[in-house]
């Protein structure tokens, strides 16, 4: 007979409860596949010592065609730790952008390729890329024996800022961005700074939303630095990004943390500020608008209608306004202009996606002064569109 004792047990019901610690280090680097610098190889060699692990590499083609002979330099940093790791194969180019995470053909590539080489789940999978490519890459690394050891080296802003750096992945499907997606902590981050320098203009200055997306609901400071910095940012000052770039990562990384909710089982989600909107527009725009110039028009939107609202004064809607503006970022896309067949405007349908996304109960963060956030449940459409007007006039069009 079963011990009625035991801890959980009671009568025909027994409570499963357990903890799980996840740990993993994000690093700021230079140079991470040059033969002096040890990081690469001392995260491997985390992954233990007492036999061979193997590893695949995956690299963005929008990072590989500026750089001729790029897989020979992973090779040879590589083929230096035989000790411990061996490359399963040649590094392997996958298409980057968005699109990647559009159909299923390059996904199920990537399971296929590690299923080829029987990686097992000790084994290493190592991305180099924008967020979408960290983002496919992942997913397929994460369902493949329920998820391989995945070390992200982000190459965009807005990877090395935010995607590259939290918990999750996603593809997307069923008309909304990342609808397929799984909670997965990776291995490592390691965020190499000289792969910014050949980024064209869209993806400077895209990942600078998201600095501004954490800033204006928790960090006034951050604020004010991004609005003091912004046009040498978008003039490409490569310290100011830098620090942008960790400032950012940060509170991404101490909200996971200490959210109390890093997986998301609830219904608030403060990090997607702005995101209803950018989301639903970049599905508008069958994902020609970057995520980055779509999250700027989300937090804009957001702001103003924050300002209707009270919530913020109008002169903290102008220094958001103005601040993303001069960073190079889009406040208006006429796409916020369309309406379905019934009249109301084809964005509003990203707020019934974002609460589905989010499970529950509808919330949307908004901004409460600088530095603060409010979270609500509902958006009144009719306020909405008086938002989206006041934008368009604000934004000159």
């Amino acid at each position: 007979m079963i011990d009625s004792n035991y801890a959980g047990f009671y009568g025909d019901r027994y409570l499963q409860s357990f903890s799980v610690r996840f740990e993993y280090p994000v690093c700021f680097t230079r140079g991470v596949f040059d033969p002096k610098n040890p990081l690469l190889a001392e995260i491997l060699r985390k992954g233990g010592t007492e036999r061979l692990r193997r590893a695949l590499v995956f690299v963005d083609r929008g990072v590989a065609e500026p750089r001729p002979g790029f897989s020979d330099t992973i090779r040879f940093y590589l083929d230096r730790l035989s000790s411990f790791i061996v490359l399963a194969r040649e590094p392997e180019i996958v298409p980057g952008g968005e699109e990647v995470k559009r159909g299923w053909e390059v996904v199920e590539k990537v399971m296929r390729t590690i299923g080829d080489e029987h990686l097992c789940r000790q084994s290493f999978v190592i991305a180099v890329g924008g967020g979408s490519v960290l983002d496919m890459v992942g997913f397929a690394a994460s369902i493949v024996h329920r998820g391989l050891r995945m070390v992200r080296i982000p190459t965009t802003v807005l990877a090395q800022n935010d995607a590259g750096v939290g918990v999750k992945n996603g593809m997307n499907e069923h008309g909304m961005k990342n609808f397929v997606g799984t909670f997965s902590p990776p291995f490592a981050v390691l965020n190499d700074f000289d792969f910014l320098r050949t980024l064209d203009q869209k993806h400077w200055v895209g990942g600078i939303a998201e600095a501004f997306k954490v800033a204006i609901i928790k960090d006034r400071d951050f604020f004010s630095f991004l609005t003091e910095k912004a046009q040498a940012l978008r003039e490409r000052d490569e310290a100011a990004m830098e620090e942008v770039i960790k400032w950012c990562a940060f509170l991404h990384l101490e909200h996971i943390r200490t959210s109390g909710d890093p997986f998301e089982f609830g219904s608030a989600r403060p990090l997607d500020f702005g995101h209803w909107a950018s989301h639903r527009l970049e599905v508008l725009s069958d994902y020609r608008l970057g995520h980055g110039q779509g999250v700027a028009v989300g937090i804009a939107l957001d702001s103003v209608y924050a300002g209707e609202l009270g919530l913020v004064s109008k002169e903290e809607v102008d220094a958001i306004v103005d601040g993303l503006r001069n960073a190079g970022l889009p406040v208006w896309n006429d796409l916020l202009l369309e309406r379905d067949a019934v009249g109301r405007l084809s964005v509003l349908k990203g707020l019934e996606d974002f609460r589905e996304h989010l499970g529950g109960v509808l919330t949307v963060t908004l901004p409460k002064g600088i530095g603060q956030r409010l979270e609500v449940h509902a958006m009144d459409p009719v306020l909405v569109e008086r938002a989206v007007m006041l934008l368009r006039e604000r934004a000159g069009k």
